[in-house]
């Protein structure tokens, strides 16, 4: 899901850390992308009418083909090199996040069962795309195709924006492909945002410099995953009242969440007192 208000927040205290660039300006360059991601969007957009997904004679959904099939050719065409990344094993941490989700679809099926029952065709379009989760097969069909088209595939330990991410750091890639900005916190080097949108949006590749963040920041590499953290992440619970701006300020102010807070018991002890 991201990091809340992180583009914002590095617009306007970080601004020469991101620099807008031309889709054709990739030319001859090797990106990793997440592959889930990719997947997810796919199964949102191609071929959806209401509760019907593109389909093959046999009725088998086949909209994350038919998506991955025409953004790939669409990348490779542009001289571009594409490494998908498709995730592993859902690391703990992560799990109560996940948890969250499974019950917000179980929710939206609900919804939807209402809606379809009313005949609430806003309604249908609005819950059936609330229920899309990429599977197993997903992974696999894209994988399978992505093999026959002759473009790399990395199956990942974890995470597949953490495995992006280390291709990066490692110089195997020149960057990473996400519309996730938690991907920073990995460590990307450089992190690319709307690269994959379609060209008749005609939005700007958004490019990010992990070493001018840190730089206009003033932050280590430790000191940004904490900031990003206070922020809100996927990884913990929020702490309220608290968004990127504070978060700036308290990690420069105290540099680590584990200084802030006990300074912030000490605090309340004294007054307490």
């Amino acid at each position: 899901m991201g990091i809340r208000g992180l583009t914002k927040l590095l617009a306007e205290n970080a601004p020469n850390c991101m620099k807008e660039q031309k889709f054709e300006n990739y030319f001859n360059r090797k990106i990793a992308i997440d592959a889930s991601m990719s997947i997810y969007q796919f199964l949102i957009v191609v071929g959806r009418n209401g509760t019907k997904l593109l389909t093959n004679d046999a009725g088998e959904v086949t909209s994350h083909l038919q998506g991955m099939f025409s953004r790939t050719i669409r990348l490779l065409e542009a001289g571009i090199k594409p490494v998908y990344v498709f995730d592993g094993q859902t690391p703990e941490l992560k799990k109560q996040e996940l948890a969250k989700r499974y019950s917000k679809r179980a929710d939206a099926a609900e919804d939807l069962s209402a809606a379809i029952e009313k005949g609430d065709k806003e309604g249908i379009e609005k819950f059936s795309k609330r229920t899309v989760k990429v599977t197993r097969q997903h992974n696999e069909d894209c994988m399978r195709l992505l093999g026959l088209m002759g473009v790399p595939v990395v199956e990942a330990p974890s995470e597949a924006e953490a495995q992006c991410a280390s291709l990066c750091k490692n110089g195997k890639v020149y960057a990473v492909a996400s519309e996730d900005m938690d991907t920073l916190t990995f460590g990307a080097s450089i992190f690319l945002r709307h690269l994959m949108d379609p060209s008749s949006k005609k939005i700007p590749v958004m490019e990010f410099e992990m070493a001018k963040i840190l730089e206009e920041l003033s932050l280590t590499m430790d000191q940004f995953i904490d900031l990003c953290i206070l922020s809100g992440c996927d990884y913990c619970n929020n702490l309220r009242g608290i968004g990127g701006v504070t978060a700036l300020k308290l990690i420069r102010q105290h540099g680590s969440i584990e200084t802030m807070l006990d300074n912030l018991n000490k605090e309340r002890n004294q007054r307490v007192l």
